[in-house]
């Protein structure tokens, strides 16, 4: 039986969102562990004066730090359980649906890299590692991660998609 056209087309775009969902969870774990052999931990390395820094920071909460300071001892099993059933989610849509946009595609491939390596370093080692340190003067974005980025980066393309989406 030929295949369609349509198959091989949702079969490319399959294929070019598992690539991409590779590219960054390979990208983001050798970051950080590049990060853990050259920074010592709380370090910091200037990059941009005033601007941007690396530094090395261990992250036991959610995205940016949030709930890194709560010491609850079901933290880390409550934040594997949450990105276990978004990631579920996430791959149940790309393989569901028929046609995605490429901004919905690589949105969720983005997505999906980013928040499987964050999951693999909480299953492994109960945190996730963070050096990316953007800042002005005294103020101070979260230090974050390159699984972050995506993640983020992810979403604005989901948004972009929903809000022009004809």
């Amino acid at each position: 039986m030929p295949t369609s056209a349509a198959t091989r087309v949702k079969t490319l775009s399959r294929m070019l969102s598992v690539l991409i969902a590779v590219v960054v969870f390979a990208g983001d774990q050798a970051t950080k562990a590049i990060v853990e052999r050259s920074i010592p931990e709380h370090s910091i390395v200037p990059i941009l004066p005033h601007l941007f820094n690396l530094t090395h920071t261990k992250n036991a909460g959610a995205a940016f730090g949030l709930f890194s300071e709560s010491p609850a001892p079901w933290k880390t099993a409550l934040l594997v359980a949450v990105s276990g059933m978004l990631l579920v989610a996430v791959v149940g849509i790309v393989w569901k649906s028929r046609h995605l946009h490429w901004e919905t595609g690589a949105g969720l491939a983005l997505i999906l890299g980013g928040a499987l390596s964050n999951l693999f370093d909480r299953i492994r080692l109960g945190r996730v590692v963070d050096f990316l340190d953007v800042y002005y003067r005294s103020y101070h974005w979260p230090t974050f991660n390159l699984a972050d980025s995506a993640i983020v980066i992810g979403a604005v393309f989901l948004i972009f998609e929903f809000i022009f989406a004809e």
